[in-house]
C-alpha cells in the first residue's frame, strides 16, 4: 500500500476538526507471524530476537517472553486476578507492567520474571515504552508522562496535539527513530508523536490487516514492537491471531 496523498482529515480522521491536514502514510505486509489468540495484548515490546508482551483483563492478566516465529510462549507470570495489566516495558533489565485502574505498576526481573518491587501513580496506567533515559507512559488521555524507572516520579509531562488540537486515547507506545508511535484505541490508526513537542507528524492507517473472517472475535489493534538493529516494526491486536512486520512509507 502506498503513501497517502495528504488529505484535510481535521486533528484526527475519526473526531473531526479544524480542517488542517496531518500526513497520512500506508504501509506494505512484509511477514505475519502466529499470534496466541487468547492474548489480549496490551503492551509489545522486541528485545534479543523475542518479544516481551503484556496481556490484559481481569484473570487473564500476564507477562510473558514470546518465540517470534512460532508465537510460542517461552515463558509467562500470571498476575492476581484483582488487576488488569496494562502496557510493558524492558528497561535495563528490569521488565515495568502497568495496570489500569490500580495504580500500581508492577516491577520485575527481565531474565527471571521474579518481582522486584512496586510503584504507585495517579490515573490510569495504558501504554508503555522507554527512550534514553527512562519509561514514557500514556494513561487514555491527550498526555503522555516521562518517568523516572528507579522511582516512578514524573520528570515531564507533554500534551499531544494534531493539527493544534488535543489528541486523547492514547494507548499503546514504542520509541521508533526518535519518533513515539501511539496507538489511538479504537481506531486502526498510529499516530507518529514527536516526544519533545507532543506534536503528530503524521498516522499510519493500518485499516485492512486482518481479512473479516480473521476479525471475527478479535479486539482493536493494540501492539506495537520495533527492532531497531533490524529496521523491523510489529503490529498485531488484542486476540489477534497473527502479528504483522509492516514496511510504512518514508517521509
Amino acid at each position: 500500500m502506498a503513501l497517502f496523498a495528504q488529505r484535510a482529515i481535521g486533528f484526527a480522521p475519526w473526531q473531526g476538526g479544524s480542517g488542517a491536514t496531518v500526513q497520512v502514510f500506508g504501509y506494505t505486509v512484509v511477514r505475519s507471524y502466529p499470534h496466541d489468540r487468547e492474548a489480549f495484548t496490551q503492551g509489545l515490546q522486541y528485545v534479543d530476537g523475542i518479544f516481551y508482551e503484556g496481556t490484559g483483563l481481569n484473570g487473564r492478566s500476564s507477562i510473558r517472553k514470546v518465540k517470534i516465529e512460532t508465537g510460542e510462549v517461552l515463558q509467562k507470570r500470571d498476575i492476581s486476578e484483582q488487576h488488569f495489566g496494562e502496557g510493558v516495558a524492558l528497561f535495563r533489565g528490569e521488565l515495568f507492567q502497568l495496570t489500569w485502574q490500580s495504580g500500581i505498576a508492577f516491577v520485575y526481573d527481565g531474565n527471571t520474571f521474579a518481582p522486584k518491587r512496586t510503584h504507585k501513580y495517579t490515573g490510569e496506567g495504558w501504554g508503555l515504552t522507554t527512550d534514553a533515559t527512562g519509561l514514557v507512559m500514556s494513561d487514555g488521555t491527550d498526555t503522555l508522562r516521562f518517568l523516572d524507572p528507579a522511582t516512578f516520579n514524573e520528570r515531564r509531562r507533554v500534551r499531544v496535539t494534531a493539527a493544534g488540537s488535543s489528541l486523547g486515547n492514547l494507548n499503546e507506545l514504542e520509541a521508533v527513530r526518535g519518533e513515539i508511535f501511539a496507538n489511538i484505541w479504537q481506531t486502526d490508526y498510529v499516530a507518529r508523536i514527536d516526544p519533545a513537542t507532543g506534536r503528530v507528524t503524521g498516522y499510519i492507517d493500518f485499516s485492512g490487516l486482518l481479512t473479516p473472517r480473521e476479525r471475527q472475535g478479535t479486539d482493536v489493534m493494540n501492539g506495537i514492537a520495533y527492532d531497531a538493529a533490524g529496521d523491523r516494526l510489529f503490529i498485531t491486536g488484542k486476540l489477534w491471531p497473527r502479528v504483522f512486520e509492516v514496511r510504512i512509507a518514508r517521509k
